[in-house]
Order: structure tokens, then sequence, then C-alpha cells
């Protein structure tokens, strides 16, 4: 049985997009009308605070759906930035996901967990947790090419650091899909020094999780690398 759960949230306002707009890393005010994408909100340093599923019903009504670990900190989070803002935040409900193509959907009727899981995993729909909260950038998770990232929109927390990376650097540590044997580390698990795990599920005879490593590192353990869907399996570097 799964220890992961997830909370949804309604925000609703006039302030609303404008607000996320400077939160998330995604372009808010460009995204299409009941499509939920996974996007960010990232610390000062650049890092993936919360990870949040975004659906977009109106200019003024969104939900939105967390892990369940990370839901309390995340409310707290949204009011202290939101306090002047004309919109409100609420809690709903448990909800459950569905994974179809490439894109998670949540509603109150449950699924199996597990199975969404192992689907994501092995789709490079990688997840933050509160274990992994502030380990990543979003460009090492490939959240670029899940369109959770849009370097071309105005500011918002972390953006200098995010940008930055993406149009004078490069990471050197990105997602990976690999299989392993012996039982499923556990999130934010070092593998060594240059492979961490971001999520891990058990399967027959092992594992598989993604990892954000260096490829040379993944060469020196007894890993399986799979391959990721064509979207994510480009280079995380901006095209020259």
């Amino acid at each position: 049985m799964s220890n992961l759960a997830f909370s949804s949230f309604t925000l609703n306002g006039v302030d609303a997009q404008k607000f996320l707009q400077g939160q998330v890393t995604l372009n808010v005010a460009a995204l299409a009308e009941n499509v939920t994408r996974y996007t960010a909100i990232c610390s000062l340093k650049g890092r993936i605070q919360f990870g949040l599923w975004l659906k977009k019903l109106n200019p003024e009504s969104f939900e939105i759906v967390t892990t369940q670990d990370q839901s309390e900190e995340f409310a707290k989070h949204i009011k202290k930035f939101g306090a002047f803002s004309k919109m409100k935040l609420e809690q709903t409900a448990q909800v459950f996901p569905t994974l179809t193509d490439d894109s998670t959907d949540f509603s109150p009727t449950e699924t199996d967990i597990n199975v969404w899981q192992l689907q994501a995993i092995e789709a490079g729909q990688a997840w933050i947790s509160a274990t992994t909260a502030e380990l990543f950038q979003p460009q090492e998770l490939r959240l670029h090419q899940r369109e959770g990232v849009h370097y071309d929109k105005g500011c918002y927390i972390g953006q200098e650091i995010i940008a930055r990376l993406w149009f004078k650097a490069k990471p050197k540590s990105w997602l990976h899909l690999v299989q392993g044997t012996g039982d499923a580390p556990a999130p934010a698990t070092q593998l060594n020094k240059d492979i961490q795990i971001v999520n891990s599920i058990a399967i027959d005879g092992g594992y598989k999780a993604l990892v954000v490593a260096k490829p040379a590192a993944l060469e020196e353990l007894d890993l399986q690398v799979l391959a990721l869907p064509t979207s994510l399996n480009g280079d995380v570097a901006r095209p020259q």
C-alpha cells in the first residue's frame, strides 16, 4: 500500500491569475483552460520548494493539487504571499490520480496510487514531495520539456537563478529513468555523490526510479538506464 496521497485546493478571486503568475514557473496567463500542467514554486535559490498540478478553469478560478505531505506548508505559503491579493485559497478534499498520455488528472474517485506511480515514473513525470523539497532545479527534472517552465515569462520566485542556468549554463546532472535490483531506495537517497533518487517504486525483482544524475555516474553502478518518452529524451540544455 502506498503512503503517497494528494490534497486539492481551489484558488478563486480577481487576483488569482496575477498572483500565480508571480509564483510558479509556467506562464499562467498563457495556460489553456481545463488543462492540467505540473509546475513549481521555487525557493530564492532556484530549487523546487513545492510541486503542484495546476488547472485553470478561468483567470479567476484555479484548481491546485499537491502531495498531501506538502499541503500544509503550501497553504501557509500562499496565504503569506497572497495576504494582500483579492483571492481565497480553500482546501477541498483528498483526490486520486490518473495518468492519461503524458498528463495526470485528479478526481475524488479512488484509484490505485501504486499503479499511477509506476506509470508516472515510466513516463518521466517526476513529482516533488516534502522529502525532496528544495533539492532539485526545474531544469534538472526536465520540467521545461513538460511545459512546466517558461523562460520568457516575467518574474517569479527564484527566476533569476533559473533563467541564468538556462541562458548561460547547463546542469551537470539531469533526470534519467533507471531500473535496479534490491529494495527500492527512498526519495532523496544518494546512490552515490552524483546520483540522487527523485521517485521510486518496487517491481518484481527490483525497482524502477527517476534519478537526477550525471550520465557518467550511471555507468559506475549496476543500473539499467531505460529510455524516457521522446519528449523527455533530448538534451536539457537550451537549444543553440
